[in-house]
């Protein structure tokens, strides 16, 4: 058996069956070692190995969290919450309440579809925006698995179909780099057009969780809520101003340096300095906030290693050789079979961006010798790429939401945030991706 296909399985369905992620990594990343014969040394080894490549994103997570902390310390939060309330309390008619919840699931979309583009900060506007909302979403009865599938379209649709910010990276660093490496002439390619079958598929997909899967009212207790945002702090206009500093300051030191670590450190520098978090308790609220996305941190870190051991295997790429033999002259067989190794590859290591440079090498010279177009080619490598970024237990894509959604305890990341966009988005995209491949 495949070590690849082995640990992956074990790890879903570990993760399925509500063990733990970081647990169901490490044990998939045992069982993958193991079969792919490296013996229990030196998977050991690749797994530390591999822990260290996480170690940036989580610092960069917990330093947010602390960040998030300290706004809501400044009372931002909570106007924020109570501006929507005060929405919710004048619109009494069940239209009025439709409106609302329209607005909301509108404004999450177009900020997470900006933080890829606009202001690229990825995920860390959804501990700053999502939690003080889920006491007018709890009142609204909206489902959290819609919230989750909304947020998670606009972090991965731009990158894979818009070339700014995120998406320059994914679509002209890597995926146009990487094709022409592997011995096509993309100079031609329009990247964009590429994809733009594809990013309809996640467009139907969400369209499918927002008017047919979850448009009914979810019940949630609203006493947990209120439990987890157990104190209001009180806010007036000289904190906000402090706060909307802060945010400028983060904001433009990610932008500036490209480090997350650096940008949410000032911002927490700016509500010591100011005052508005007390010197006295600046370590305490430092510390509680690096608590609050401890979790995502731990799992980004064994994700690593669980990559680094199924590299390790060499196994990665037998799967992928294994498939093109599969695949004999069949256009459509084989581009099936290429998303699927696409799925299964990203799934395990969480990360797109980090399953283009493996596929490519072995798909690129199969696409050219099925006869596939450069612009198909493009688009095929990309959309195996993309597939298993939503989906998957390890991926930011569903963690984020998750970080975001659950401080109260009720949102489980893999039956509310994982199963739901493995479901909407994956399913839509190897239909939208084949039917792409077959007419460019």
């Amino acid at each position: 058996m495949n070590a690849v296909l082995a640990a992956v399985g074990i790890m879903l369905v570990l993760s399925l069956c509500r063990i733990h992620v970081v647990v169901a990594l490490i044990i998939g990343a045992l069982a993958g070692g193991l079969i792919g014969g490296l013996g229990m040394e030196a998977t050991l080894a690749a797994f530390n190995k591999g822990l260290g490549a996480g170690a940036t994103v989580a610092l960069s997570y917990a330093l947010l969290g602390a960040f998030a902390v300290a706004i809501g310390k400044s009372g931002l939060a909570h106007a924020l919450s109570d501006k929507a309330l005060a929405l919710v309390g004048r619109q009494q008619s069940e239209k009025g309440a439709s409106s609302v919840k329209w607005l909301l699931i509108g404004l999450l979309a177009l900020v997470a579809v900006s933080s890829q583009n606009i202001l690229p900060i990825h995920i860390a506007f959804i501990p700053l925006l999502v939690p003080p909302l889920l006491y007018v979403l709890t009142t609204l009865q909206i489902d959290r698995r819609l919230i989750a599938c909304v947020i998670t379209f606009g972090l991965i649709t731009p990158y894979m179909f818009l070339p700014v910010g995120f998406g320059n990276i994914f679509l002209n660093n890597i995926l146009l780099a990487n094709v022409a490496k592997a011995g096509v002439d993309v100079s031609g390619v329009n990247v964009t057009k590429a994809m733009l079958i594809p990013a309809i598929g996640m467009l139907v997909g969400l369209l499918i969780a927002v008017f047919i899967s979850y448009r009914k009212p979810r019940v949630y207790d609203l006493a947990r809520v209120g439990k987890a945002e157990s104190t209001r702090t009180a806010y007036n206009p000289r904190t906000l101003a402090v706060a909307g500093l802060a945010v400028a300051v983060a904001f433009a030191t990610q932008l500036w340096l490209d480090s997350m670590i650096i940008g949410a450190l000032l911002g927490f520098v700016v509500f010591t300095v100011s005052g508005v978090v007390r010197w006295r308790e600046a370590d305490d609220l430092f510390t509680e906030g690096m608590k609050m996305m401890a979790m995502i941190g731990f799992i980004m870190i064994s994700a690593q290693g669980f990559a680094e051991v199924m590299t390790a295997t060499g196994q990665v790429q037998s799967l992928v050789d294994a498939s093109a033999q599969w695949i004999g002259n069949s256009r459509g067989v084989g581009v099936m079979l290429m998303l699927l190794v696409g799925l299964l590859v990203t799934m395990g290591i969480g990360s797109s961006f980090s399953t283009v440079p493996i596929i490519a090498a072995i798909f690129v010279p199969l696409c050219v010798a099925l006869g596939f177009s450069p612009m198909a080619t493009v688009c095929i490598v990309g959309t195996a790429g993309a597939l298993g970024d939503a989906g998957s237990p390890a991926s930011d894509s569903t963690l984020g939401p998750t970080s975001g959604l659950n401080v109260d305890g009720q949102h489980h990341h893999i039956w509310d945030s994982v199963v739901p966009t493995f479901l909407h988005y994956n399913l839509p995209l190897l239909v939208f991706g084949w039917v792409a491949a077959m007419v460019l």
